[in-house]
């Protein structure tokens, strides 16, 4: 039996992203206790030469959308990155989940096959089937920036566990 791409994407986008929304509020939560300047943890890189959290959480974000909207076959929307506050990057991940949430399993049948081209008319296009595109790049990349910001917080003394990182499964 073959997992359908629908099932190995969007639930497990909103298990991760409403992990993230809870791992952001107890950042939050502890910035207040600790009476801390929120930007020291939303601008927090693990090393100078990556993203701050901010921009992790931004990512990880338009990896969801991206990624099921592709296989879904449907233009990708285009949302600026504008978020600077625990109260911003709250609202992107519900407005994630919303877009996400709009998407039924039909709307992903046949895409295991579907070309998707990344960056394309550019040196570095990238043409991809759907399966490869959802299992090679799509959800390793979506990870990264959501363990990054994880680790971030984890780093900046934000009492976190693995079952915060999981969240509900």
């Amino acid at each position: 039996m073959t997992i359908s791409m629908y099932n190995a994407s969007v639930p497990v986008f909103k298990q991760m992203l409403t992990a993230l929304s809870e791992v952001l509020a107890k950042a939050e939560a502890h910035v207040a206790e600790k009476n801390i300047e929120p930007n020291a943890l939303l601008q927090a890189r693990l090393f100078p030469d990556m993203f701050p959290l901010v921009r992790q959480v931004q990512i990880a974000a338009d990896f969801t959308k991206g990624v099921t909207a592709r296989l879904a076959g449907v233009d990708v929307p285009s949302w600026p990155d504008t978020e600077v506050t625990f109260a911003d990057l709250q609202a992107l991940i519900a407005k994630a989940l919303d877009h996400i949430g709009s998407f039924d399993a039909a709307q992903f049948d046949g895409s295991e096959n579907k070309e998707i081209i990344l960056r394309p008319g550019t040196p570095k296009e990238k043409k991809l089937g759907g399966s490869a595109y959802l299992q090679h790049y799509g959800l390793p990349q979506f990870f990264f920036h959501v363990t990054t910001a994880y680790a971030i917080l984890r780093h900046n003394g934000v009492n976190l566990g693995k079952r915060d990182y999981m969240g509900a499964y």
